[in-house]
């Protein structure tokens, strides 16, 4: 029945709106990474000081996306993603005309509140457009746009520093979601692929059922890993490509788009294989699971060669950027196999509870690659390369962990026999 309902042209449309949602969101994450520098020297930063500026918008990041993720299984999506967008555009306007570090604090600390649902419930909307067999490649365009606004970001933002100053960046980033909310207000539209489906649609199963379930929590952990790169990428890899590599600014913004772009197709070959090897009929274990674990341990393997000594700055950005590309397999894959084994009523909350564990990662990882590189001898780039190789050790643990406990076939068939049927 699902075929019969789904309305490709729509689904399509929502999908390019929903990834232009989530370029902003990843914008508005990386542009304090990306005018460190200045930033740090105009207020006098040391780079622990600069790890919780970065980590501050991660403080009540993951409580806002499971309160959030519980309001999207109850409320329609549309009028949700207006209120966050709203919320995220007005968050930037402070920060351009403020010198306080507190202040600055604030307002970072408030747009993780209002982005820390943006991500689940992006997803859960896109879902009820998509059939499970064909969610892959969608969900992907919304984690690649995301990678589309870090090369724009990585190319634009330094050249608004040369000629305006880094908090220019603030304003235009505030005009720019204003921008996008105007397009979505008209367009946005409410999916219904779901609602003709058949009573397991309004089943439940208990949290702590859900909770306790093997591949779930593989998910998780395997988030959190993955999540760990993404907080490495957002607050220090533009850092260290100035003052590790040393690379100049307008130079270290092309490297950074470069090692976005790398992320990107390597990112993206993952997603498209994974459908792929769905829509052939593969097991959900293979097409999903495997694949993740597998890319899994390579992007350690790729974070962890950081310690080899006589690897060229060229490289090193190139290695960086695919071993980031495949952490982030679990960001695809994660989702599908949560809704093939959730409930279609909790999916959300579930989803939001996933990303809200994994996002305690954006707190921690600044702050212990602050410490490291603060506190670590040698080179100018030792202390961040000891941080990338403490990051491959966190997915290295992830892999072995999602190839043992990634079976959502098992954890499906375990999760509808836990349901219960529920008065609409």
């Amino acid at each position: 029945m699902s075929e019969t309902l789904f309305q490709p042209k729509l689904a399509w449309r929502m999908t390019v709106l929903l990834a232009l949602f989530m370029l902003v969101n990843f914008v508005d994450k990386i542009v304090v990474g990306l005018v460190a520098v200045p930033m740090m020297a105009e207020l006098n930063l040391e780079p622990t000081e600069f790890g919780v500026i970065g980590g501050s918008f991660f403080w009540l990041f993951a409580i806002s996306g499971v309160i959030g993720g519980f309001i999207a299984d109850r409320a329609k999506a549309k009028g949700f993603i207006a209120l966050m967008a709203l919320c995220w555009a007005m968050l930037q306007f402070p920060i351009a005309y403020t010198s306080s570090i507190a202040a600055i604090i604030a307002c970072r600390f408030l747009l993780g509140v209002a982005e820390g649902p943006a991500w689940p419930v992006a997803v859960h909307a896109l879902y009820k457009w998509f059939p499970d067999e064909k969610r892959s490649l969608p969900v992907s365009m919304l984690s690649s746009a995301a990678a589309v606004g870090l090369i724009i970001a990585g190319l634009a933002i330094p050249m608004v520093t040369a000629h305006w100053g880094w908090r220019m960046n603030f304003v235009l980033l505030g005009m720019i979601g204003l921008a996008w909310l105007a397009l979505w207000l008209p367009l946005g539209r409410e999916g219904s692929l779901e609602q003709a489906q058949d009573e397991q649609a309004v089943r439940r199963a208990r949290y702590a059922t859900l909770l306790s379930d093997k591949t779930l929590l593989a998910c998780i952990f395997t988030h959190f890993a993955s999540y760990w790169s993404t907080a490495l990428t957002l607050t220090w890899m533009a850092v260290y490509l100035q003052k590790g590599l040393g690379y100049e600014p307008l130079a270290a913004g092309r490297m950074f788009s470069l090692f976005i772009a790398v992320n990107l197709a390597s990112s993206v070959g993952i997603a498209w294989a994974s459908q792929r090897l769905m829509q052939r009929k593969a097991p959900s274990r293979q097409a999903r699971g495997v694949l993740t674990a597998v890319a899994t341990l390579v992007a350690a393997a790729c974070y962890a060669s950081m310690l080899v000594e006589g690897i060229s700055p060229l490289v090193r950005v190139l290695v960086l950027g695919l071993g980031s590309g495949l952490s982030q397999a679990i960001s695809y894959t994660g989702p599908a196999m949560i809704g093939e084994i959730i409930p279609k009523p909790q999916r959300a909350s579930i989803l939001s509870i996933d990303n809200s564990i994994a996002s305690i990662a954006g707190i921690i990882a600044p702050v212990v690659t602050g410490y490291l590189i603060q506190n670590v001898q040698g080179s100018a780039a030792a202390g961040y390369e000891v941080g990338f190789a403490v990051n491959g050790m966190f997915l290295a643990v992830a892999g072995l962990v999602g190839w043992a406990l990634l079976r959502p076939a098992i954890s499906a068939q375990r999760n509808i026999v836990a349901t219960t049927a529920y008065a609409q």
